[in-house]
């Protein structure tokens, strides 16, 4: 499998997606779009994967390249690609289904449980699970997706699109070292009175959350990876 990741800001990469990845035997290439590097073609991957960053889903004329960004993450879906949408990716591919991206009531920033929906069983997940959380925005459901959670701090949390695109609004892609990345690049973000938010250091004490969530992440990848071999083998 060919994956291909968008990437945002220096300090928000694959994660242990990138070891699932190596691992399994897959290529994993990356446009750095805060560089300027250009997009790539949709004939030079299998999966694209859209991954988190500080700025919203509408900052259409504010980020330099988030039109061109939607409009490739539309083009794909038309080409019936595997698409994966962490956080901001998550809510990038909700904007293109036509939802709304908005404020969530409260910051969610730290490890904080999920209730799953019947819909996320195809992924692996279990009823109740935790996850690691850092975000100020959610989304409304697009239209024809199926929820697969919620939490006590925001009511959606990913959904599944065709069976093909899977949003999520939560991280378990995220190792010990990328938590101490994002909070250096984004502990001004971390309000402590909030109701869902965590202080900096309890984020990154429990190394077993972290094992936990990335063997998540990577039953989720086999689930892309299955959903692709179906699609090579009916084509």
């Amino acid at each position: 499998m060919r994956i291909h990741v968008f990437q945002h800001v220096p300090y928000e990469g694959p994660g242990n997606i990138a070891r699932w990845a190596e691992k399994n035997g897959h290529t994993l290439t990356t446009t750095h779009l805060y560089e300027g590097e250009a997009l790539p073609s949709h004939d030079d991957y299998d999966l694209l994967m859209i991954l988190g960053g500080p700025m919203s889903a509408n900052d259409d004329f504010n980020v330099d390249w988030m039109q061109a960004e939607k409009r490739f993450i539309r083009e794909a879906m038309a080409q019936d690609k595997m698409l994966l949408g962490i956080c901001l990716g998550s809510q990038l591919i909700a904007r293109v289904l036509g939802a709304t991206v908005s404020k969530n009531e409260d910051r969610e920033i730290g490890w904080f449980p999920i209730t799953a929906t019947p819909n996320a069983m195809v992924l692996g997940l279990p009823q109740q699970f935790q996850a690691f959380h850092w975000h100020g925005d959610t989304f409304t459901l697009p239209e024809g997706a199926k929820s697969i959670g919620s939490s006590e701090g925001c009511a959606q949390q990913g959904f599944i699109y065709q069976d093909r695109v899977v949003a999520l609004q939560f991280h378990l892609e995220t190792t010990p070292e990328a938590a101490r990345e994002l909070v250096d690049a984004c502990r001004h973000e971390i309000d402590e009175e909030g109701p869902h938010t965590q202080p900096a250091e309890a984020m990154l004490v429990d190394f077993e959350l972290f094992s936990e969530a990335n063997q998540r992440m990577e039953q989720i990848m086999g689930y892309m990876q299955a959903q692709l071999e179906a699609t090579a083998t009916v084509s």
